[in-house]
C-alpha cells in the first residue's frame, strides 16, 4: 500500500458522562488512564502513528477540549487540531474534517477513529486498517468495522451485513452493508446474536474525501449546504463563515446522518479486541479480576463480595457481603451503583447539571 495518502481524524471530543465522578467536564473520558496507565487520546495517537504519520494526523474537538489536548500532544503540529465551533455531534464534525482533507487532496482516504476506544490486539487493528484504506483508495464505498457480538448488548448499534458475498482486499474480507439497526431491545439483541449476520457498529470509518462528498450529494442532500459552506470558509479562512456553515449542519451523528442511508457501504471485521469502554461495568473486562470477579484500582479487600468493581486509589476500601456494585471515589464525590445500571450514570450528571448549588460537581 506503499505511496497512499492515509489521514486519520481522531474524534476527540465528547463528554464521557457516564464515567461521572471520575470524568468531569473539564476531563472527559478521552483523557482519563483508565484502560491503562495513559490516557486513552494518547493510547489511540500512538496506535496509528504506524500507519499514519503525524503531519497526517487530525483531531476534532471544541476548543476546551482541543486545549488539553494540545498539552497532552505537545509534539503535535498545530495544523493537527482542527476546532469546531461548536458540540454538534459527529456529522458536522466528520463534515468539517474531511471537507479540509477534500481541500488538499479529493482522493486522500480518511480514516475516522474515537479517541477512546481501547483495541487490544494493535498488530491486528494496523493489519485491517491497512487493509481498509486500501479498499476505500480503490472502491468508492464507505467502509466501517463490525464487531461479532459475544452476547446480545442492547447498548450497542449493530450492522447487518451479507456474509456469503464478501470481497477480499489485501487478506481481509469486506462485505455488503445491509443496513444499520439502532440500539436493539434485549428480545431483538437475542435474535441478532442468533443469526450470524449482525455485528456490533464499532463507529470506525473509513472513505475517500471525495467518495464522501459525492454520497452526501446522493444521499444525504440536505447536508450539502452545510457542507459547501465549510469548504467555503475553509478556503477562505474565514471563522465567521465557518460557524455559520457549521450552525447550519444537523447536530447528528454520521451514522444517522449519512451511513444508514447510503449505499454502497463494506464492513469488514474488526476482530482485533474491540471495546467501546461505555460504562465503568465494561472495565470488568479489562482490568484483571480475582476468583470471585472482583477488580479495582486503589487496595481493596473483599469478603464474600462478587463481581465489583473499584476506583479509589491511595485509599482501603473494604467490600463485605456485596455483589455487582461499582464504588468510584474521585475525592470531592463518591459513586456507588449497581453494576447492571451504569449506563444511568448519564442520568446523575443531567440531574446535577439541573441544580445549580451542584453544578460544580459536573
Amino acid at each position: 500500500m506503499s505511496g497512499r495518502d492515509i489521514r486519520a481524524v481522531i474524534l476527540a471530543g465528547g463528554r464521557g458522562a457516564r464515567f461521572w465522578p471520575l470524568g468531569r467536564r473539564s476531563r472527559p473520558k478521552q483523557f482519563l488512564s483508565i484502560t491503562g496507565p495513559d490516557p486513552m487520546l494518547l493510547d489511540t495517537v500512538r496506535r496509528v502513528r504506524p500507519v499514519v504519520p503525524p503531519r497526517r494526523l487530525t483531531l476534532v474537538a471544541d476548543a476546551a477540549q482541543t486545549r488539553a489536548a494540545r498539552k497532552l500532544l505537545p509534539r503535535l503540529p498545530a495544523s493537527c487540531f482542527l476546532v469546531e465551533p461548536e458540540a454538534r455531534n459527529t456529522a458536522p464534525a466528520l463534515m468539517l474534517a474531511t471537507a479540509r482533507v477534500w481541500l488538499d487532496d479529493p482522493e486522500a482516504v480518511v480514516a475516522v477513529l474515537p479517541a477512546d476506544h481501547l483495541i487490544r490486539d494493535e498488530n491486528r487493528f494496523r493489519r485491517v486498517l491497512r487493509a481498509a484504506a486500501e479498499a476505500a483508495a480503490r472502491e468508492d464505498a464507505l467502509i466501517t468495522f463490525g464487531v461479532r457480538p459475544t452476547y446480545p448488548a442492547t447498548g450497542y448499534g449493530y450492522i447487518r451485513h451479507d456474509r456469503c458475498r464478501g470481497r477480499r482486499r489485501s487478506g481481509v474480507v469486506f462485505y455488503p452493508v445491509l443496513g444499520f439497526k439502532e440500539k436493539p431491545n434485549l428480545a431483538l439483541a437475542d435474535e441478532y446474536l442468533a443469526s450470524g449476520d449482525y455485528a456490533w457498529n464499532s463507529g470506525m470509518f473509513l472513505w475517500r474525501a471525495g467518495v464522501f462528498a459525492g454520497k452526501l450529494e446522493r444521499f444525504a442532500p440536505g447536508l450539502v449546504p452545510a457542507w459547501k459552506g465549510m469548504v467555503e470558509a475553509l478556503r477562505s479562512k474565514s471563522q465567521a463563515r465557518l460557524r455559520a456553515a457549521f450552525a447550519r449542519a444537523p447536530a447528528l451523528s454520521i451514522d444517522y446522518a449519512l451511513m444508514e442511508r447510503a449505499e454502497g457501504v463494506l464492513v469488514a471485521d474488526g476482530d482485533f479486541g474491540w471495546s467501546d469502554v461505555g460504562a465503568w461495568s465494561t472495565l470488568l473486562e479489562v482490568w484483571p479480576r480475582d476468583a470471585r470477579g472482583n477488580t479495582s484500582r486503589g487496595e481493596t479487600l473483599a469478603l464474600e463480595s462478587r463481581g465489583c468493581l473499584v476506583w479509589n486509589p491511595g485509599r482501603l476500601t473494604a467490600l463485605v457481603g456485596v455483589r455487582d456494585l461499582i464504588v468510584v471515589d474521585a475525592g470531592d464525590a463518591l459513586l456507588v451503583c449497581d453494576a447492571s445500571l451504569d449506563q444511568k450514570v448519564k442520568d446523575v450528571v443531567e440531574a446535577l447539571e439541573r441544580k445549580k448549588a451542584l453544578r460544580k460537581y459536573v
